[in-house]
């Protein structure tokens, strides 16, 4: 694989003009800096990736999950809350691995670093080939049933004009994130600032029916609470699978402005506000809907709007649409770094490495990822394939927060401007243990079929990456040489240069 780059290398010089040709000032590459991308993510737009990314569309559509299996509306807010400081833990250790190995991919940049190549091209394996084309699948179409709703109000909306509209939006944040990064961060800003509106309006109307006295839903709001065991345990992973995504900024890190402050400082704003978010939307809804109707509703925040807006109901199957469309920007913009870090690190493709000469964005990455999106669009039951990977989320973040403790151990004077104490990880570890344990338990042929599809990467890795380079196939390094030139000249990319300020300084706090 070295030899590979030293040649890709050489080619890179010959067909970007920005990395030779010092008279073509048009061409080059700014005096002083790098091929490499730029560190564009501020404070704020690090906060909206995280705030976007964690709310979705499902305290919108389906928050009646942790209701549904705790019984009761006191014990189901403990569970919410229980479910934010879960994730807190977990968002603190990610501050710490963030902030002491400085590279993008989150959790595939940490198991790489702590475990080895294997265990990291197995989890981009998986996101490759289910877990991120689908989920951004499943999100488009959510953001194109939303946007299409109100147009056919009393029967389906037609199936190809959904799928036309999800593969339309899924095509335009591609652009946009292959324009600029900025453009990409304004995209994220703009909508997390609208979703916030629509959950402050929700909240506001539930305040005011609280102040009106029309609280007779928590007047035992612990009656009937569910005490078994096995359902308490469902409700709590319902509830955390609403606050999954506050890894998302972990996967930019290397654009992210003064990450040593700005990566832990977002996280520690972001966390409280989508939790007491998240507590008090649900306030909102159980005191505008009792039990049966809450749990009869396929969006319960529709059923919430159709109550209390009347003429403005309209506002709310608009809000879902334009939550689900952040969140997609912010899965694009993860998904495409995720691609970009593994074929850097020889994983992938040398072409996925490549960023645009002027632009600096990781535009062939974006490319794979999109055509990956639109590929899954074109499965019928899509929807489906997200029951393949419930249980994976949690062992991949598990697996990372477990480097943490290792690397503890076995490189003690490494630098961590962010330092934990390691209670909180030994308890997340524990915690994702049993998040990997329910779903196995609980839908255990679709998790073993995840598990299939995970180990499909073993003779992938064996023939592509294990084996020395003169003994693998040759026409894998003949398509790879192919791809990089051509993607080189059609969207006028160069190979980047790894920024190894961090990691010199880090060894030098070592040694």
């Amino acid at each position: 694989m070295g030899e590979m780059r030293q040649k890709l290398g050489v080619m890179s010089q010959t067909i970007c003009p920005s990395l030779q040709a010092p008279s073509e000032e048009d061409l080059k590459a700014p005096k002083g800096e790098k091929m490499q991308l730029k560190r564009e993510i501020s404070l704020m737009n690090g906060i909206c990736l995280i705030v976007g990314n964690m709310i979705g569309s499902g305290i919108f559509v389906s928050p009646k999950g942790v209701l549904m299996h705790s019984a009761s509306y006191g014990l189901s807010l403990v569970i919410w809350a229980l479910g934010g400081i879960f994730s807190v833990f977990g968002a603190l250790c990610y501050a710490e691995l963030g902030t002491t190995i400085t590279k993008s991919g989150a959790s595939y940049a940490y198991i790489l670093e702590s475990f080895g190549g294997f265990l990291a091209f197995i989890r981009l394996w998986t996101s490759i080939l289910l877990i991120e084309p689908a989920s951004q699948a499943v999100i488009s179409l959510t953001f194109a049933n939303y946007l299409v709703e109100a147009f056919y109000p009393t029967c389906q909306p037609p199936y190809d004009a959904v799928r036309l509209i999800a593969a339309a939006c899924l095509c335009m944040l591609i652009f946009i994130n292959c324009a600029y990064v900025k453009w990409g961060t304004l995209v994220q800003d703009l909508f997390t600032y609208t979703k916030l509106m629509a959950l402050f309006l929700i909240i506001i109307v539930g305040i005011m029916k609280i102040f009106n006295g029309e609280t007779k839903n928590f007047d035992n709001p612990f009656e009937g609470s569910s005490t078994e065991p096995g359902a308490i345990s469902l409700a709590l992973y319902s509830a955390l699978f609403s606050y999954s995504g506050w890894d998302t900024l972990n996967f930019v890190t290397e654009e992210i402005q003064n990450p040593e402050r700005n990566l832990p400082l977002a996280i520690a704003i972001s966390m409280p506000i989508v939790t007491i978010i998240y507590l008090l939307t649900n306030v909102a809804y159980y005191v505008v809907l009792d039990m049966p109707s809450l749990l009869a509703s396929d969006a319960v925040a529709v059923t919430f709007g159709n109550a209390v807006l009347g003429p403005f109901k309209w506002i709310i199957p608009i809000s879902v649409a334009m939550s689900c469309y952040g969140g997609l920007n912010a899965s694009v913009i993860a998904a495409s770094r995720l691609f970009f870090v593994g074929a850097r690190e020889g994983h992938l493709p040398n072409s996925l490495s490549l960023i645009h000469a002027e632009r600096y964005t990781p535009i062939p990455a974006l490319l794979f990822n999109g055509l990956m999106g639109l590929i899954f669009l074109c499965v019928e039951d899509v929807f489906q394939l997200i029951n393949y990977f419930s249980f994976s989320y949690w062992l991949y973040v598990g697996l990372s927060v477990a480097g943490l403790i290792y690397l503890r151990f076995t490189q003690p004077d490494r630098h961590r401007p962010v330092k934990l104490t390691l209670f909180f990880p030994f308890i997340y570890c524990l915690c994702s243990l049993f998040l990997v344990i329910v779903p196995l338990y609980g839908d255990t042929i679709n998790s073993l079929i995840g598990i299939g599809i995970a180990l499909s990467g073993v003779p992938v890795y064996y023939v592509t990456i294990y084996l020395p380079e003169d003994r693998r196939p040759k026409f894998i390094s003949t398509l790879n040489a192919f791809a990089t030139k051509y993607t080189q000249i059609l969207c006028y990319c160069c190979l980047t240069e790894l920024d190894v300020v961090a990691e010199t300084r880090a060894d030098g706090k070592t040694q």
